[in-house]
């Protein structure tokens, strides 16, 4: 199977005096599993829409391998996609549900069978070709619904939040499947969400959106270690923020002051009193009864509440120098036993946090 490409190009949608998607350009290689992330409102289903040909753009270009399919309309495009509500016929049977876009191009017979049937196999669902959508469960027909956009071998997948509507447990066991079968089958993936763990897990590529624009794109890795700005550190995972000002270089560590102590940033550099803003994720902080004996990055607080999680602990810490901070602390042989108002020490390695701008 060939690998399709796929572009967007200087990208814009207006509604009325609303920018929905402003100046937005994108390139998806063939093969890759490109996902949209971001709060609602920030554009990511108006560029799938637009790229569907379900929305007509206000300025800018779709390229299928290069080459411009803007004025095609949707049943000209030949992508396959997948909605949130599932979209079956409910009188049809599994079967008939997953042939309809092969009826619809003429496929029959033979043909149509022997596709249907590696269709429902991807899904693992070839023992329930029979049954009606009443008849399924809710992650069931999604996969039907999934084995209908890809039976017809389409140029590119599109997947507007696919699983929102799913309970937790079954949306994890659903994102391992629908990664697996990106694998198998190696079709273009363009996939929409909010939920930032569903992004971080199946993506090969992320596109953080804000606002209409893409604030970061790149690899789940590099965007979670490494945000390059204050929402981005904020939106994906949770992050605690430190405002200081520059104070020397030493080595490839900048130091900085905040709250009337001394810290440092690894792999940094700047001149003595310029702002920065630096972001540390609440798992990459240590947390102890009594100070550590190195003194680097630490601070003394008091342990103000708690959640317990089974596999952590998420804890909130008072302290005088940086205000409240987040630490996530594994709740198998703990270091702490949580307790109202004790008092613990927090620290954190010079290259655990990340140098972000403001927004």
């Amino acid at each position: 199977m060939t690998a399709h490409s796929l572009e967007v190009r200087r990208l814009r949608k207006e509604y009325g005096s609303a920018i929905a998607v402003n100046d937005v350009t994108l390139k998806v290689p063939g093969g890759q599993f490109l996902t949209l992330l971001g709060p609602s409102g920030s554009g990511k289903t108006t560029i799938l829409m637009t790229i569907a040909g379900f929305s007509t753009p206000t300025a800018g270009d779709i390229l299928l391998d290069d080459a411009i399919i803007t004025p095609l309309p949707p049943e000209k495009r030949n992508f396959g996609m997948v909605f949130q509500g599932y979209a079956l016929f409910p009188h049809l049977d599994v079967a008939h549900n997953v042939a309809f876009p092969l009826r619809v191009r003429g496929i029959t017979g033979a043909e149509a069978e022997a596709k249907v049937s590696h269709a429902l196999d991807l899904v693992q669902l070839g023992h329930l070709k029979d049954r009606l959508p009443r008849q399924l469960s809710g992650g069931q027909q999604q996969r039907v619904a999934l084995a209908r956009a890809l039976v017809f071998d389409p140029a590119v997948l599109l997947l507007d939040e696919p699983l929102s509507a799913l309970d937790k447990k079954l949306r994890a066991d659903l994102q391992w499947e629908l990664k697996a079968i990106h694998e198998r089958v190696g079709t273009t993936f363009i996939y929409v969400t909010h939920d930032q763990e569903e992004a971080l897990s199946m993506s090969d590529r992320i596109a953080i959106l804000n606002d209409g624009q893409i604030a970061q794109l790149g690899s789940p890795t590099e965007l979670y270690e490494a945000p390059a700005t204050r929402f981005v550190a904020d939106f994906l995972g949770k992050s605690n923020f430190i405002e200081g000002r520059t104070v020397r270089q030493d080595g490839s560590d900048l130091v900085y002051q905040a709250g009337g102590g001394e810290f440092r940033q690894a792999n940094s550099t700047g001149s003595g009193g310029e702002p920065i803003l630096v972001a540390l994720r609440p798992e990459k902080i240590d947390v102890r009864n009594e100070p550590p004996t190195d003194g680097l990055n630490t601070i003394e607080g008091r342990l103000s509440s708690w959640n317990y999680y089974g596999t952590n602990f998420q804890l909130r810490v008072a302290t005088d120098a940086l205000g409240d901070v987040l630490v996530n602390q594994p709740a198998f042989k703990s270091p702490i036993e949580p307790q109202q108002d004790a008092s613990v020490w927090l620290s954190w390695e010079p290259d655990a946090s990340v140098v972000v701008k403001p927004d």
